[in-house]
């Protein structure tokens, strides 16, 4: 798991809308599992799945549809599909008929993480998930990120809670107005700076 930090306006979504092919970079090179992304947009595409900070389903779809009309446009053939199991791993399956908009907050947040696992990509990148959620659904959404990880799935993750990004991930990296300013294993980081929480090293380093 790579958590990356950042103050508002740090460029976050920039990288992560740059990774989906929603911005156009400038300059540099991106690769996601050896394929360029300008190169081998496709099968770029085919290697990641995002979760953005906002809700982009259709509200009168039911989780459901939204599951099947997203395999279908990844070109899943019917019997290669998981959206059974998918709304089983987020705890769906009692409102898979239920129209989107009547579900609630939490609920809509985990059918957007849903949505970006129907292609069964090897890289899950997590624009602020927790942003806004009761603090049992934190944990579950951890819980749930934990056990995509154990199964092999690469977690990229952007957060304002750091302590979320201290208590899963690995590896951390801090950018500010578009630069990288650090990014390493969170353990070195930690002895590095001296510090005994990763909010401090954050403050220190987005400050100067």
């Amino acid at each position: 798991m790579f958590a990356i930090l950042g103050l508002n306006g740090a460029g976050k979504s920039t990288l992560i809308n740059i990774l989906g092919g929603l911005t156009i970079k400038n300059s540099g090179l991106v690769e996601i599992n050896g394929y360029d992304i300008d190169k081998n947009r496709k099968e770029a595409s085919c290697q990641i799945g995002i979760v953005p900070q906002e809700i982009n389903f259709d509200p009168f779809f039911t989780p459901k549809e939204i599951l099947e009309l997203q395999s279908g446009l990844y070109g899943i053939s019917k019997k290669n599909r998981v959206t059974k199991k998918i709304l089983e791993d987020l705890d769906l399956v009692d409102k898979a008929d239920a129209y989107a908009r009547t579900l609630s907050g939490g609920m809509k947040r985990r059918l957007m993480i849903a949505k970006s696992l129907i292609h069964q990509p090897t890289v899950l990148v997590l624009d602020e998930p927790t942003a806004g959620v009761d603090v049992n659904l934190r944990q579950q959404l951890w819980k749930y990120i934990i056990k995509l990880n154990k199964t092999g799935t690469t977690i990229i993750l952007t957060t304002h809670y750091i302590e979320e990004a201290e208590k899963l991930c690995d590896r951390i990296s801090i950018i500010d107005k578009g630069k990288l300013i650090i990014a390493e294993k969170k353990t070195k980081i930690m002895n590095k700076f001296k510090k005994k929480k990763l909010e401090d090293i954050f403050l220190k380093l987005t400050k100067t």
